[in-house]
C-alpha cells in the first residue's frame, strides 16, 4: 500500500504548515502498521517534499538513514547549556548512520527519557557529564569540556563509528543522474536538479 499526499498549502499557511499536516497524516499510519512506502509531491518545493518524506520514514522506524538524536526540553535541573551541547554532538555524529544519541540535562530524568537511545550524554552535576550506553552509566564526571570526545570515543569502543566522508557532509540525491557536483539543493545541472537531505 503506497501512501500519498500532496502538499497544496493555501497563502495564508505557508508551506511549513503543508509539511507538518503531511507528517502528521502519514507519520501516524505508518507507526500504527499501515503502509509500506510513501510519495509525498508538492511543486513549488520538491527538495522539501523529499526531505519529508525520508524523515517520516526514519521518524516511523521504516528507513534510517541518519543518526537520530533525543533531547530533553530543558528545565531547571540542567546542567549544562542543552542547545549548544546538542549542536555540538550533532555536528561530531551526523554521519553516522543508524546510531540513536540522547542529550539530557540532568541525571533526575535523563536515564528514563532517554528511551532506546544506543548512547546518552547525561549531566551528572555542574561541568559535569556521565555517558551511557543504552540505559547503563558507563564513564562518569567527565569534564564538560571533554565531554563531546569521550562519547566519540565511547562509540568507537562499542563499534558503531565510522569516520566522515571528508568531502561528503549532507545526503546527495540526484534526481536523474548527472556528473557535476553543484553544492546548494535546487540547483541545475543540464536537464537534472540536485536535492540535498
Amino acid at each position: 500500500m503506497v501512501l500519498k499526499d500532496t502538499l497544496r498549502p493555501s497563502e495564508s499557511e505557508g508551506g511549513l504548515s503543508g509539511l507538518i499536516r503531511a507528517a502528521v497524516h502519514i507519520g501516524a499510519l505508518l507507526c500504527d502498521g499501515i503502509g509500506d512506502a510513501i510519495l509525498v509531491r508538492g511543486e513549488p518545493a520538491p527538495g522539501a517534499c523529499l526531505r519529508l518524506g525520508f524523515n517520516i520514514l526514519q521518524a516511523a522506524g521504516s528507513r534510517i538513514f541518519k543518526t537520530d538524536y533525543v533531547a530533553c526540553p530543558s528545565c531547571g535541573r540542567t546542567l549544562f547549556d542543552l542547545q549548544s551541547t546538542t549542536a555540538k554532538i550533532k555536528a561530531a555524529t551526523q554521519h553516522l548512520k543508524g546510531v540513536k544519541i540522547a542529550v539530557m540535562g540532568c541525571i533526575v530524568n535523563g536515564p528514563g527519557e532517554m528511551a532506546d537511545a544506543d548512547f546518552g550524554y547525561v549531566g551528572g552535576a555542574p561541568g559535569k557529564i556521565n555517558l551511557y550506553v543504552g540505559k547503563t552509566p558507563v564513564k562518569f564526571n567527565i569534564p564538560e569540556a571533554e565531554a563531546v570526545d569521550r562519547l566519540k570515543d565511547l562509540i568507537r569502543e562499542h563499534g558503531k563509528w565510522v569516520d566522515a566522508p571528508a568531502t561528503l557532509k549532507q545526503h546527495v540525491f540526484w534526481v536523474g543522474g548527472g556528473t557535476d557536483h553543484p553544492e546548494e539543493s535546487g540547483q541545475i545541472v543540464g536537464s537534472h536538479r540536485l536535492l540535498v537531505l
